[in-house]
């Protein structure tokens, strides 16, 4: 039985670091893999929201297929399908055999985490529970923190197809110890939930157009913002009617009826917000780090390791902490005001800070900020629901299927706010481009006279002016990603505030 319990537990902290890797990986190394199979940035759009609304069917069919195939035989087949996938993307050089493995991958291993979560319930109850707990948030905080360095080490050596090897290897690891410890007998058919093909098909395509719709706004926003949102109301629709037939069945396919409850409906709100800030935070930092700060590519992957090493490092606090003070409104305060200080930090740097003392502290309490409040609300959200395996299944279904809805969204607000106002930015320092500008013509003239004696005079005034215009998209930068932090640190003081005030969380 130890052997059993101690092979659970490794297959738990593994699919979950799984997840997290794959996810991490492939978004920090997106623009060198765009590169590797020719794919512009739309194409690669429409290859994320493949993956995201297959994730999302995936994750919401997870309990109806292991209630009729058996534990056992799920996963070795997911693990099966998500290899086939991954090997595909490992060997693809072009946007279609790229994309058809994504498809697979998503078929396949969309639903890791949600399982990893679920075989938690496998043990017996008891402190061997939190034991699992423990071990799911711990492989959560190692997928998160590795991901940018092992992307960035690989994209440094240009070997971009070393992520989905190592995705591989992991995935066959877990389909060893899957064999040693899952049940092989599926559940009786009395126990069983029903189908549902009609509102899985609402699902399906509501859920495609939707992050569809908000991937495809980076690009055409601003030119077609009313047809976008249109079609993005008319999608969010679409899920909404999905979730409200299922509330109205006597058999529902997911047991959303007997999932109002206060505690999970502000639990489950409490992770999307955390996901949209997540997703926010991941795809400004790296711009900002890059173009706004000029660091290498490598750099930023170990420097973000390090700082989401953090999430790690705060996990094993609570681990000691939650024993004997469990109360959780504590970890929120915390987390929020890691947030905001997070947001403090990097909301008045210049062009010469330095990545250790300036920028670091604040990579590691944006990871602290992830981890007390992901983790926090994951032991509470679901405490009332425990007690009853489908419901419990059926409600970490839908926190997952949201939070894949949630991480898009967020993704998308940072995306626009960073191009409206980067364009604001450039078009008031602009005003300075011209050759009657003093400061333009003394910075011009001061790199003419630098260059002139290795390139002659004429090449040097035009290195000069393309300096000048580089300098001036950083700047635009750099200032519009220091007002994204003024953001951050607002809605996070919102958030501490809310967090401080109610009652269901004490």
């Amino acid at each position: 039985m130890y052997r059993k319990n101690a092979a659970l537990l490794m297959t738990v902290g593994l699919l979950c670091a799984l997840e997290y890797l794959q996810a991490g990986m492939i978004a920090f190394a997106s623009a060198p893999i765009r590169g590797e199979i020719d794919a512009s940035p739309e194409e690669f759009t429409l290859v994320a929201a493949l993956y995201a609304c297959i994730a999302v069917v995936v994750i919401s069919k997870q309990r109806w297929l292991v209630e009729r195939l058996g534990w056992r035989n799920f996963m070795l087949g997911s693990i099966s399908i998500y290899v086939l996938g991954a090997v595909v993307c490992g060997i693809s050089g072009d946007l279609t055999s790229f994309t058809v493995g994504r498809v697979v991958m998503a078929l396949g291993g969309a639903s890791f985490m949600t399982s990893a979560r679920l075989m938690v319930n496998l043990l017996p109850p008891g402190p061997g529970r939190f034991v699992g707990v423990k071990v799911f948030a711990t492989g959560l905080a190692s997928g998160t923190a590795a991901a940018p360095f092992l992307s960035s080490l690989a994209v440094v050596e240009d070997t971009w197809h070393a992520i989905f090897w190592l995705l591989i290897a992991g995935a066959v690891a877990a389909g060893g110890l899957c064999i040693r410890f899952l049940p092989s007998e599926p559940i009786h058919e009395d126990e069983r939930s029903p189908s549902s093909p009609a509102n899985i098909l609402l699902l399906s395509v509501s859920t495609f157009f939707l992050l569809y719709v908000l991937q495809r706004s980076y690009y055409d926003f601003y030119n077609e913002s009313i047809i976008l949102l249109a079609f993005a109301l008319l999608a969010a629709l679409g899920v909404y009617i999905f979730f409200h037939a299922e509330h109205a069945k006597d058999e529902p396919f997911l047991k959303v009826k007997d999932l109002m409850q206060s505690r999970y409906i502000l639990g489950v709100g409490l992770f999307c917000f955390t996901y949209i800030v997540l997703g926010s935070n991941n795809y400004i930092l790296p711009y900002f780090l890059q173009s706004g700060l000029g660091y290498s590519w490598d750099t930023i992957g170990t420097f973000q390791a390090f700082g989401l090493a953090g999430a790690l490092l705060t996990w094993f606090a609570m681990a000691l902490v939650i024993p004997k003070y469990p109360a959780p409104k504590k970890f929120f305060v915390v987390g929020f005001a890691a947030l905001i200080s997070f947001g403090l930090l990097l909301s008045s740097l210049t062009l010469d800070a330095n990545m250790w003392t300036n920028i670091l502290p604040a990579l590691v309490l944006n990871g602290c900020f992830v981890m007390l409040v992901l983790a926090t609300a994951a032991m509470q959200t679901f405490r009332d629901v425990t007690h009853h395996d489908t419901l419990f299944a059926h409600a970490y279904q839908i926190k997952s299927m949201l939070g894949q809805i949630a991480m898009a969204i967020g993704t998308t607000l940072a995306t626009l706010f960073l191009q409206w106002r980067t364009t604001l930015q450039y078009n008031n320092l602009n005003g300075h481009f011209n050759p009657g500008d003093p400061l333009y013509q003394d910075s011009a003239q001061r790199l003419t006279l630098a260059l002139s004696p290795a390139v002659g005079a004429g090449p040097a005034n035009q290195i000069a002016v393309a300096t000048l215009a580089q300098d001036l998209h950083q700047q635009a930068t750099l200032v519009a990603s220091m007002e994204y932090f003024w953001v951050v640190i607002v809605v996070a003081g919102v958030a501490l505030g809310v967090s401080m005030a109610q009652k269901t969380f004490k």
